[in-house]
């Protein structure tokens, strides 16, 4: 009995902490089209990167971009929403976790078009450069990050 009983707690040790740190992933609502090979380059990507994803498929990615608050001019080919914030486009993990540790007073970051290197959009050879765009609260953007 004593056996069992240390040998649960050895394993709830072991194993418990895995647990809570999948529960405590930001989750990621994307929304993109079906047949989208590089927006599901960049669920994955942010898989890789410790965020639980739920991806939406739609025809009318339009409308979410609409309703989240994505600038004319600053639209990719997907948009998605974390903790309250927009992300649009083909943002790194890295630049989502630094928002989400400093909490800005902002709708959220964007990617305009689908620059090649970019999370989804990676291949051998060509990258290019670009920037992680912060939008804020009143549409406005200035640069959050340069690759």
């Amino acid at each position: 009995m004593k056996m069992t009983f240390l040998r649960s707690l050895f394993l709830l040790g072991i194993f418990a902490p895995t647990a809570w740190a999948a529960s405590e992933a930001p989750v990621v609502d994307v929304y993109k089209s079906p047949t989208c090979g590089c927006c599901s380059k960049w669920v994955d990507h942010l898989k890789a990167n410790g965020f639980t994803v739920r991806s939406h498929d739609t025809q009318d990615v339009a409308a979410h971009k609409v309703r989240l608050g994505v600038p004319a001019g600053y639209g990719a080919c997907h948009t998605a929403q974390v903790n309250g914030y927009l992300v649009e486009g083909h943002v790194p993990a890295k630049e989502i976790k630094r928002m989400l540790k400093h909490k800005p007073r902002v709708r959220g970051l964007a990617v305009p078009a689908m620059p090649m290197g970019s999370p989804g959009m990676e291949t051998t050879g060509h990258k290019d450069s670009y920037d992680v765009y912060v939008v804020n609260r009143d549409g406005s953007t200035q640069t959050y990050a340069h690759y």
